[in-house]
């Protein structure tokens, strides 16, 4: 099975909020899940992005691929932990 680390969308209309999953990737954005990873929430002022990169580790280890956007999302948390 091929896994992929991607945002899946939740609330309501104009008010975006997604959570950091791990799914099949054949699977819809908002389908079944494998694991909840941290979430990102792109409305607050500063962006919100909580993530367990250790989990994130763990599945990039075990061969699943993360989108674009979660790739900039693991960047920009990792930097901010060690710094």
């Amino acid at each position: 099975m091929a896994t992929v680390i991607r945002l899946q969308r939740g609330g309501r209309k104009k008010r975006p909020f997604y959570a950091v999953v791990v799914m099949d990737e054949r699977k819809r954005r908002d389908g079944a899940f494998i694991e909840k990873l941290g979430y990102y929430d792109p409305c607050k002022e500063p962006e919100v992005i909580e993530l367990d990169l250790e989990r994130v580790k763990a599945w990039t280890d075990l061969g699943a691929k993360p989108s674009d956007r979660v790739a900039s999302l693991i960047a920009k948390t990792s930097a901010k932990a060690t710094a």
